[in-house]
């Protein structure tokens, strides 16, 4: 089974930030060689196999010994363990069906629903404890009504089946993933007017070419497997919205919960590519454009509505249940008020091979390699904190009630948040070159930086980051590692090759006298959002001049800063400042405190969720990170109002963002106006 990422936050509900880390030298030369030299994969396939040998789905009791193990596996290394409990909204699946009926045809097809294992699948016996296929959260009911294609169920999918006049209202609509999450897909649904809604998992992104195999012989999806995940388009538990789920708390009624409109609302089903041909197969209508077809060789796909009739029923337990997060803690010795914070989650839709749990178990590694260094004496100057969130997969939820439980410690004293969750993922291709840098492979793949950084951009903000190894993923040009290390084009090596490099990174954090944030290429980043905005504004009387002015100071302060530091360093090289100097600790909590104020407690426009206004979710795809995001939102209603009002309001964001990072300069600079 496919498990569905969605926004793979952790500790902070934290934010991408535009901070140069360059992870070129050891961070203590002594310990960050001993660091290296320690890597085994050996550790890290043995947490591996324990972690994924059952599903373990959040709230339930497999999940459950997921926690025991990671805090054992964290005590076992002297380093102090413990489990935060939270009670949160989880939602499982009680009764589904989904059948097709096509009038004049003598027999109605009834789906099985279910994932086939393949030919002596030596995990068959586990895979009889899967979940059956479902959508969290996903409205209970029955309809039964006429389909319709409706592509990648994006906005504007929608609008064209409105302009060639097919008729969504009371429809069940057939989406395909490939554009936009799920919980996307069915909102728009819902908004168009369907009254149900089947997502699934179309050959032409998950099946190959024509004539390729699948999984256990390639990587692509078997005509039978789904994708599942989580409806909920917000994050945290839904019964207590922008506050902690701690003991004793006020709470709204899970049915308030549920009418939200961040819940879907109407009945969907995941369903596979092999139920999904049998449904277009079935559909009448006019041909649907060329881009909304399948791959080559697929019959022809239609837009509907009808003849084919689905009738889907889908019946849910949405229920309160305890979730486990698990934290350990290496105190720091000169700054223990300073957090340096490493996390990743640990609940997953089936066994989580690659996400979450090839992170987890490269967390656990980098523990076992730290907790060696302590017995050599080593003490990072800052506090290290490990988190293995829960039910992130339903909506962050984990991460999200430990940062409302601990929002005002965080603000304050949480230097960076490092997260990851797949480490691993299939054959690695990039990098296979022992004489390079990881740093140089990463350039050498022309990789955009932000199309494929993963932000995670929440409500909190501390300085942070996240990657996945395998697809040269980070926030290359925001995030710089040039880690020097003999790599070999095995996944086997690239599991040790993530803890290291995240290792490097959280040494180098934790103790570094001066934190080693470089706000120079922000101003640079900013503009070319700007510029995006402008294009998107032109004709009419929309300015971005305010932007302008404020990166403009924003350099300024970087500079300045960047001086500063770079005075600090020669003064600490050469013994005319001492390690504790107030000098450091007053720079440092500038660098620290910058980021944040570049959050607004609002939130985004139309996401009140998010704090953050440089980096956020789009609001039409919460999959993919957006520049502005506030202002894309309100450029987005803007253009289907088309009122004085409505651009007006662009302009109020343009401001606002504005502000923020006028703010982030005075923090840099130190001084009052």
């Amino acid at each position: 089974m496919v498990a569905t990422d969605g926004w793979m936050l952790a500790a902070a509900d934290a934010s991408l930030s535009l901070l140069l880390l360059v992870v070129h030298s050891a961070p203590a030369p002594n310990y960050g060689s001993l660091f290296l030299s320690l890597a085994s994969n050996d550790t890290a396939a043995l947490h591996l196999r324990a972690l994924t040998l059952h599903p373990h789905v959040a709230g339930t009791r497999a999940n459950s010994l997921t926690a025991a193990y990671v805090r054992d596996a964290f005590s076992s290394l002297s380093i102090p363990a413990h489990i935060t409990p939270y009670s949160v909204l989880l939602s499982y699946p009680v009764e589904r069906s989904l059948s097709l009926a096509v009038p004049g045809r003598a027999t109605t097809t009834s789906f099985a629903l279910s994932q086939e294992t393949y030919p002596n699948d030596p995990y068959a016996s586990a895979t009889a404890e899967v979940m059956p296929t479902f959508y969290a959260y996903a409205a209970s009911g029955s309809v039964s009504a006429e389909a319709v294609y409706a592509n990648y169920g994006r906005e504007e999918d929608f609008a064209y089946l409105a302009s060639r006049g097919v008729d969504v209202a009371g429809k069940v609509a057939v989406a395909r993933y490939g554009r936009i999450h799920c919980e996307d897909i069915v909102h728009n649904a819902r908004v168009a007017g369907a009254a149900a809604a089947v997502v699934y998992t179309d050959p032409l992104q998950y099946g190959g070419a024509p004539g390729e195999a699948w999984f256990p012989d390639s990587r692509w999806l078997p005509p039978t497997g789904v994708q599942v995940g989580s409806l909920f388009r917000g994050v945290g538990d839904p019964t207590t919205p922008m506050w902690a789920s701690s003991e004793g708390c006020e709470r709204v009624s899970v049915e308030e919960a549920m009418d939200t409109d961040d819940m879907p609302g109407i009945p969907a089903l995941p369903v596979s590519a092999r139920d999904a041909a049998e449904i277009h197969a079935a559909l009448g209508g006019d041909a649907a454009p060329a881009d909304w077809q399948g791959r080559e060789g697929s019959p022809v796909y239609r837009l509907g509505p009808g003849p084919a009739i689905l009738n889907l029923t889908y019946t849910g337990n949405d229920t309160m249940a305890t979730i486990e997060n698990v934290f350990a803690v290496i105190e720091g010795a000169e700054e223990p008020d300073r957090y340096v914070i490493l996390g990743n989650h640990r609940d997953a839709w089936t066994f989580g091979a690659s996400d979450p749990n090839s992170g987890t178990a490269a967390m656990i590694e980098l523990a076992q390699r730290l907790s060696v260094l302590q017995k050599q004496g080593w003490r990072p100057r800052r506090t290290i904190i490990f988190c293995s969130w829960d039910a992130e997969e339903y909506g962050l939820t984990g991460s999200t009630e430990w940062v409302e439980e601990n929002r005002e410690m965080l603000s304050s004293r949480a230097v960076a948040y490092l997260n990851v969750d797949v480490s691993v993922v299939g054959p690695v291709q990039d990098p296979d070159n022992s004489s390079q840098t990881v740093y140089d492979s990463w350039v050498k793949s022309n990789i955009s930086p932000l199309d494929q950084a993963i932000p995670y951009i929440i409500r909190y903000t501390m300085t942070s980051c996240g990657w996945r190894n395998s697809e040269i993923q980070g926030s290359v040009g925001t995030l710089q590692v040039l880690l020097l290390l003999s790599l070999q084009h095995d996944e086997r090596h690239f599991r040790i090759t993530a803890a290291s490099i995240w290792g490097m990174m959280a040494l180098r954090l934790a103790d570094e006298e001066i934190l080693p944030f470089n706000y120079m290429s922000y101003p640079v980043e900013l503009e070319a959002y700007t510029k995006v905005v402008e294009n998107e504004v032109g004709g009419t009387a929309i300015s971005c001049s305010p932007l302008h002015n404020a990166i403009r100071a924003l350099k300024t302060a970087a500079t300045k800063v960047n001086g500063e530091r770079k005075e600090l360093q020669r003064q600490l090289s050469s013994n005319q400042l001492k390690k504790d100097s107030m000098k450091i600790r007053s720079l440092n909590d500038r660098l620290m405190q910058a980021e944040r104020a570049f959050t607004n407690r609002e939130g985004l426009f139309k996401q009140e969720w998010f704090k953050h206004l440089v980096y956020g979710p789009s609001e039409q795809n919460d999959w993919e990170s957006a520049s502005y995001p506030g202002v894309e939102n309100a450029i987005a209603s803007a253009r289907k109002e088309n009122t004085t009002e409505s651009w007006k309001f662009v302009q109020h964001e343009i401001h606002r963002v504005a502000r923020a990072i006028t703010q982030a300069s005075v923090v840099l600079a130190g001084s009052l106006t």
